[in-house]
């Protein structure tokens, strides 16, 4: 039997996908071997990475003017590319809005290659916002600004897109991308990991304007040179196949389900449904203020440090796991990415409302 998995990352993947990948883990179609055995140069894979690259450009509305790379190294490897890559010498400052502890660590990596500076922050309350337009202190001339738009430690989200002016936005998108429709246009660069609704972790797609495709700090690895991996369509090196291959069987997903209004719709329903139970309970505390809740992650604990190891320990016993909040941060938090079932929602939601009348 399978449990209600809310882990962050890697995440619960959605059933019908596991399947699929299941009945074609041996031999893909007629090719007489898996995807795992391919050549990355062979017909067989180039035909199936082809499929992914129109699928993702299709349910993401990508525009021509884009290219979309297929990278290792996760997230965080891009910490230290974007400022390689977009730096340049008469242009080496660059603004970051920190909101959480990612941001942060792409904050501090972005300062061994040149002038970042903090351009908002909220960690004088913990992060338990969001920085609002007003206090962002911008740079013209700034390289880029970038932020991370759901921060999957705290819970909380940037319900708005920042105005930069001329400034190319650069975000982190790791915990909410594929989640609801994007205007990918007012974007310079999008970078998400996938281990959290695009397929398991190995994979990092990274979405830039092919104008920002210029060429990196001349002592840039090669592997992190995002023209000379353009021009090479990901496959400067092996890429991560059966990553790329998975992400498109989540796309097939998506698609078949309605696109992304529709995944939104649903994870709308799912999100309302665990804050409806917590605004109405005295007993569990929520971090987050409420207009910068999150989507995805939702976080709380009952301000006792024993009886929230004590819900854990029986939430599991349910078959409700990876429910432990961040370790600095505490409490509880439920991750409830798309492939997470509203059925688990409402399993994690009864669940909180028997230890309630128990403990409380």
């Amino acid at each position: 039997m399978r449990v209600y998995n809310f882990a962050a990352g890697p995440a619960a993947l959605p059933e019908e996908v596991l399947k699929r990948a299941a009945a074609e883990l041996v031999e893909y179609g007629s090719d007489g071997m898996s995807v795992m055995e391919m050549s990355h140069r062979s017909k067989m894979y180039l035909a199936i990475y082809e499929k992914v690259d129109a699928s993702i450009r299709r349910v993401m509305n990508i525009p021509d003017n884009y290219k979309v790379l297929y990278l290792q190294g996760g997230a965080t490897l891009q910490f230290s590319a974007i400022p390689m890559n977009l730096m340049k010498p008469d242009k080496n400052s660059a603004d970051y809005a920190l909101s959480g502890n990612f941001s942060k660590k792409a904050y501090k990596e972005a300062k061994k290659y040149g002038d970042a500076r903090v351009a908002g922050s909220t960690e004088d309350c913990g992060f338990a916002r969001i920085p609002q337009q007003n206090e962002l202190t911008l740079n013209p001339d700034a390289a880029y600004f970038h932020y991370c738009m759901n921060n999957t430690v705290y819970g909380s989200k940037w319900n708005y897109v920042p105005e930069t002016g001329d400034v190319p936005l650069v975000c982190d998108m790791s915990s909410c991308i594929l989640s609801e429709p994007i205007d990918v246009s007012k974007f310079g660069v999008i970078y998400a990991g996938a281990q959290k609704n695009m397929g398991p972790s190995g994979l990092t797609v990274v979405i830039v304007r092919k104008d920002l495709l210029t060429g990196s700090m001349p002592f840039t690895p090669t592997v992190m040179d995002w023209k000379t991996l353009a021009e090479k369509d990901s496959m400067y090196n092996t890429p991560s196949c059966y990553g790329i291959y998975f992400l498109g069987l989540v796309l097939d997903w998506i698609e078949s389900i309605g696109g992304l209004e529709a995944m939104k719709k649903r994870n709308e329903e799912k999100a309302k449904l665990l804050y409806d139970a917590l605004d109405k309970s005295s007993f569990y505390k929520t971090f987050v203020e409420p207009s910068a809740r999150s989507m995805m992650n939702v976080t709380f604990n009952t301000g006792d440090n024993d009886l929230d190891a004590k819900f854990v320990k029986e939430a599991a016993a349910r078959g409700i796991v990876n429910i432990k909040g961040y370790r600095d941060l505490g409490g509880m938090r439920a991750s409830i990415y798309n492939a997470v079932t509203l059925e688990a929602v409402k399993a994690l939601v009864d669940f909180m409302s028997d230890f309630e009348k128990e403990n409380a």
